[in-house]
């Protein structure tokens, strides 16, 4: 396997390099994964990874996994980033995914541009096999792998590290297949789930008791901007760090695992609405039923949780039932 980086800001790794039980090193090992050259794990030369690079492009080394992290910059004929010997990164991305048995995207910037792909863009920032929601990128829309299969987007900002390591997994027991895939390439072992599933704070929403701030332990959808009912991930049922995820650290979900996070036309932290309900509906559920439901929820909200909910700890707790009082 080689990991290249370019339009990015190598949070990814970052975050690989969180994995427990095993660590990233000990769970390659175990899938009989060698790195060929990673730009923070290997210790070559310049001139080592120069050769490395060449066996590769010459076919003397097998390229079996290609991985991306960072966005291709195809601006200005690939100038924004070029290798030592003057050949653009994205030329060289290009030929070895050509080579590649599997081409894995790793992060939202490398599947879809992401963070670095937005606003104006003027480095050409693009995914692989995606210029935001729309097949294109750097490889075309019709590319196929070695494999068979597209490029396989690990998207995130960052990724979490069993999202990645599952992943080589399947490549390296050859049972990744088309059906294991999102149309937007996704793995579907991760993106089959909303961020919603498994939310710290869903009686909260359940009755519409909504915090005001960030940090604050009622519902985050209303008016502080979170997307976890629409943005596939499992991240609440598969905690970060073996602890938590950004909503129960009472951080909003952006969608980070969507194409087009970075530009959602409002600032992160604010919920947009049309007469009072928020634009950005919960996935699948008609507009009707949501405004019918959460003007009744309302009506219904125990006075615990609602007070609770624009609190940063507990403050009114559950009372017992009538048999335990004395």
């Amino acid at each position: 396997m080689i990991w290249l980086q370019s339009g990015g800001c190598g949070g990814c790794t970052l975050s690989l390099l969180n994995a427990e039980q095993p660590n990233v090193l000990l769970a390659l090992e175990d899938m009989d994964i060698d790195i060929v050259w990673h730009p923070t794990l290997s210790e070559a030369s310049l001139d080592e990874v120069s050769a490395c690079l060449e066996q590769l492009l010459t076919g003397e080394a097998p390229v079996d996994i290609l991985c991306l992290e960072g966005s291709v910059m195809t601006g200005a004929a690939g100038s924004y980033h070029r290798l030592p010997n003057g050949q653009s990164m994205a030329s060289m991305i290009t030929q070895l995914a050509n080579l590649a048995d599997y081409v894995v995207a790793v992060g939202t910037c490398a599947a879809y541009g992401g963070i670095t792909a937005s606003g104006d863009n003027l480095t050409g920032a693009v995914g692989l096999m995606f210029e935001g929601s729309q097949l294109g990128g750097a490889l075309g829309g019709a590319f196929v792998s070695k494999s068979g299969l597209p490029v396989i987007n690990i998207s995130g900002c960052p990724t979490h590290p069993d999202w990645v390591l599952d992943t080589f997994a399947l490549i390296a027991a050859n049972k990744l297949t088309h059906q294991d895939l999102d149309p937007l390439g996704r793995p579907r072992f991760y993106a089959d789930r909303l961020v919603h599933h498994g939310c710290d704070k869903n009686e909260f929403y359940e009755f519409k008791a909504s915090a005001e701030a960030p940090g604050q332990m009622g519902c985050l959808m209303e008016f502080v901007g979170c997307k976890g009912t629409q943005a596939h991930a499992d991240c609440n049922i598969r905690p970060w760090n073996g602890n938590g995820s950004c909503l129960t650290g009472g951080y909003p979900c952006i969608n980070c695992t969507s194409p087009d996070f970075a530009d959602p036309g409002h600032a992160f932290f604010e919920t947009p609405k049309v007469a009072g309900f928020p634009v950005g509906l919960p996935t699948d559920m008609p507009k009707a039923w949501f405004v019918a439901l959460s003007t009744l929820s309302k009506s219904a909200t125990p006075n615990r949780v609602k007070a609770n909910a624009t609190k940063d700890r507990i403050t009114v707790a559950p009372s017992l039932p009538e048999s335990k009082k004395k």
